[in-house]
């Protein structure tokens, strides 16, 4: 006794329909394992929940978010240093410019 589904053959879809596993937009960096304290990723898991996503997700925005705040925060050290230093010689004040970025940033 034969099943009837076996005699039929299976019809495939062309190849204009089917979708691609590879989704270009969606295209990730670099993948990375991290350790987290325990106080640390439950403050991670919260945002995320808070948010509505995933856990990796929330860990990359949250390294955008401060990777953004310590440009801002430098940005602002050398503002202050600059108007801190307005009423000296432009030379001078470029010269403890570069000085204080090397010393901070090591640049």
């Amino acid at each position: 006794m034969t099943h009837a589904n076996a005699a039929t053959p299976k019809r495939r879809q062309k190849p204009s329909l089917r979708r691609s596993s590879a989704n270009p937009r969606n295209q990730t960096g670099p993948r990375y394992s991290v350790g987290l304290p325990p106080k640390v990723a439950s403050q991670v898991e919260r945002y995320a929940e808070t948010v509505d996503t995933s856990m990796s997700k929330a860990i990359a925005a949250l390294v955008r978010l401060g990777l953004d705040s310590q440009e801002a925060r430098k940005r602002e050290f050398f503002k202050r240093l600059r108007e801190n230093l307005a009423n000296d010689d432009p030379k001078q004040q470029d010269r403890m410019v570069d000085e204080f970025r090397t010393l901070i940033l090591g640049r």
